[in-house]
């Protein structure tokens, strides 16, 4: 979990267990061969693995196992912040596919197809043709906890992180914001900005407030960037709806002011246009499905 605002841990205690105990405890949890044969098993299902296409180290210089220039990484995570970046930025350039994240888990199996819909699972990354060092990142599958480290190493391993800057759009359910007065009677959907130290640059919303925390995935990168003095802020938008929604996505418009983002969109009535479509064909394509 990511807070930076400072917590107080209590260390685990020893007191009153008998070395006996403990000594058959262990014997009693001991592994054997085909326990152990078993937990190989399901790590190896377990793992991320990323698969970057030769289109990228065709346009940065560098070979797939090496790490490549990236200036700013822009990531969105769950289907409301996936569309908003396919609506207002992805369809505002020119984007290439360049790489794809395999995971298995109990809740997600991804998939490495470009022709997606915002509610399909998959995590794939874009490069912007006209500058290969913006990289984009949608990202709408779990990544359970076990696994967010591998996500993490394997992500970051390949970007050369001098003169980095981080984007994370997610978003939350409103009952996880905390705050004295009733969530009923906030102006749902909300965004609230969190940041590591290094970050310098204005963000676009409120700072979110202590005793919140942010959890999952946003959580591990913005802890890596805080870690690693990486700039980063995470905008994460709190709604009371849970499906793909058009005003839970708009919610994110204000993110479009910053100094990574601007940028990136030219044509704001087109995105909107981009966006209806996009809801209403996720719409027709549930209605069939269900």
């Amino acid at each position: 979990m990511a807070t930076f605002f400072g917590e107080v841990v209590a260390a685990p205690s020893r007191a009153g267990v008998d070395d006996e105990d403990e000594e058959a405890a262990v014997a009693e949890h001991e592994e054997t061969p085909e326990d152990r044969e078993i937990r190989r098993g399901l790590e190896k299902k377990r793992e991320v693995h990323i698969l970057w296409s030769s289109k990228l180290s065709a346009s940065t210089g560098s070979f797939i196992d090496e790490q490549f220039p990236c200036s700013k990484f822009i990531l969105a995570i769950g289907h409301n912040a996936v569309a908003f970046l396919s609506s207002f930025v992805l369809n505002s350039g020119c984007w290439e596919a360049v790489g794809a994240v395999k995971l298995w888990n109990e809740w997600c199996r991804t998939s490495n197809t470009t022709s997606v819909l915002p509610t399909d699972a998959f995590c794939l990354f874009y490069k912007l043709i006209s500058d290969p060092t913006v990289l984009l990142c949608q990202c709408n599958c779990y990544v359970a906890e076990d696994q967010q480290f591998q996500w993490l190493e394997k992500v970051f391993g390949c970007i050369r992180e001098e003169d980095l800057q981080v984007t994370i759009l997610s978003t939350c359910p409103v009952t996880d914001y905390k705050t004295p007065e009733s969530t009923l009677t906030l102006p749902s959907p909300f965004l609230k900005a969190l940041k590591t130290k290094e970050f310098k640059e204005r963000v676009c919303c409120p700072l979110l407030e202590q005793p919140n925390i942010v959890q999952g995935l946003p959580a591990a990168v913005l802890s890596y960037c805080q870690v690693w003095q990486i700039p980063a802020v995470l905008y994460q938008c709190y709604t009371d709806v849970i499906k793909l929604d058009t005003v839970t996505i708009e919610a994110f418009k204000p993110v479009l002011s910053s100094k990574n983002l601007k940028s990136l969109v030219k044509d704001m009535s087109k995105s909107t246009e981009i966006l209806k479509k996009l809801v209403t064909t996720n719409e027709i394509h549930n209605n069939i499905y269900t």
